[in-house]
């Protein structure tokens, strides 16, 4: 059965998956498959008139998250029986006009409505990428992790690499605990 290990209502990093498997899985299971590539989008408006056209949201939808909420769950659910979700949100921007707050609100926005459905016994997974700026001509390209022949991220762009600095730059990393000040 696809997506044995992963809870029905969850909001999760696509990592384990790719879109296709994920797109089979709702098949599979007979479960409505929403995707959306987002890459491109530069700020919070950009993102939700990129979601609205992508999840063919409907002409009423206000464009701001208390909407994306409303639409995506009483309407649905006053609408009949429901068999299931699978949500993809790839390559959430990640630019200064869309910073780690914007992105959280979104994922925020999908895990309340994960709860919605988990509520009424209905299993709503989100599956989302963060794009990744990669140099590429001048360009910012959106790309996931899996994106492995894409251009590296140059290093002559990176602060601080300071022994310190890369003990610090992961949590499980023992010698970072260990090291004295």
């Amino acid at each position: 059965m696809p997506l044995r290990h992963t809870k029905p209502n969850i909001v999760q990093s696509i990592r384990a998956h790719s879109v296709q498997d994920l797109q089979g899985a709702a098949t599979e299971m007979g479960h409505h498959f929403l995707y959306a590539s987002i890459g491109e989008a530069q700020s919070k408006q950009d993102v939700l008139d990129m979601l609205a056209v992508q999840l063919k949201l409907p002409a009423h939808f206000g464009k701001n998250y208390d909407a994306l909420y409303d639409v995506l769950t009483d309407p649905i659910h006053k609408s009949g029986s429901q068999p299931g979700f699978i949500v993809v949100l790839e390559h959430i921007p990640t630019n200064p006009k869309f910073d780690k707050e914007a992105r959280e609100q979104l994922l925020d926005i999908f895990r309340d409505i994960a709860d919605y459905w988990h509520d009424r016994k209905v299993p709503f997974r989100c599956f989302y990428s963060f794009a990744v700026a990669r140099a590429n001509s001048g360009k910012a390209v959106a790309a996931t992790e899996e994106d492995a022949d894409a251009e590296k991220m140059p290093t002559d762009k990176l602060v601080d690499v300071s022994p310190l600095a890369l003990r610090m730059s992961s949590p499980f990393n023992a010698g970072y605990w260990l090291a004295a000040a």
